[in-house]
């Protein structure tokens, strides 16, 4: 009885391609930290500039493969940071539908600045 899938499941577990899920992987690469929304922001759209500009190809070499498995690195970092950014800009936004509806014009300002400048970071 021949068994054509063995050797290249064996070459899968060899080469460590098999089931390795997301948590055990070993992290290469530290990429750009993404410190505050503006970094995340400048990362997010140069990283993504690099990336179009590779996937963009007809046909990608080795070196094309580890460029991007290298820059989602950055890519992660800055989409953690702006994830994180618009989770709190949906609380201030709730923040400031509150304030409007209870009549509450002082804090309306104030959160709607807040809100704003935040905001006009990720969308001019």
């Amino acid at each position: 009885m021949k068994y054509p899938i063995l050797p290249a499941a064996l070459l899968c577990a060899f080469l460590g391609l098999g089931g390795a899920t997301a948590e055990e992987r070993i992290d290469h690469f530290n990429g750009l930290p993404a410190e505050t929304l503006e970094d995340a922001v400048q990362n997010f759209s140069e990283y993504n500039n690099r990336l179009a500009a590779i996937v963009a190809k007809d046909e990608l070499t080795a070196s094309d493969l580890a460029t991007v498995h290298e820059l989602t690195y950055t890519l992660e970092n800055a989409l953690e940071k702006i994830n994180d950014e618009l989770a709190a800009l949906a609380d201030l936004l709730e923040e400031v539908h509150v304030a409007s509806e209870t009549a509450d014009a002082a804090s309306t300002v104030e959160k709607g600045r807040a809100y704003l400048d935040t905001a006009r970071t990720v969308i001019p």
